[in-house]
């Protein structure tokens, strides 16, 4: 995914990066060089709690998370709003944090939102 700001100016982009069991992104900056990983659990359902995405430096570090918060059975059965943290150190690059909030909307669409057909429901990597 391209992160632009204005639009037309690209900023970063996010990446999904192949693995057998769990969903992997990296950030990269405008010069498609990684400065971040994303990496989530196994799998991505919510049953009575959170689910978190580990930010982390290339190197591995954990430096903050992206986290889909639990807001209760009958808010996560009847409607379709997502409430989302998000955790990273206060003096990263403005262009890494916007692409990093880019990260966010990618995650929910693949993983927390329904694409309409109700038959193919599948959790995790293997949407």
């Amino acid at each position: 995914m391209t992160v632009s700001s204005p639009p037309g100016t690209v900023i970063g982009f996010v990446e999904q990066t192949w693995d057998m069991c769990l969903p992997k992104f990296n950030i990269k900056n405008e010069n498609h060089e990684v400065v971040l990983m994303i990496e989530g659990p196994c799998f991505t359902c919510n049953f009575c709690g959170d689910v978190e995405f580990k930010v982390m430096t290339k190197d591995g570090a954990n430096i903050g998370k992206i986290s889909k918060q639990w807001t209760g059975l009958i808010k996560e059965a009847f409607t379709d709003a997502d409430n989302f943290g998000v955790q990273f150190p206060m003096d990263l690059d403005v262009k890494t944090k916007a692409t990093l909030l880019g990260a966010v909307f990618l995650i929910d669409f693949m993983f927390f939102e329904e694409t309409g057909n109700n038959d193919n429901q599948r959790v995790g990597v293997w949407q």
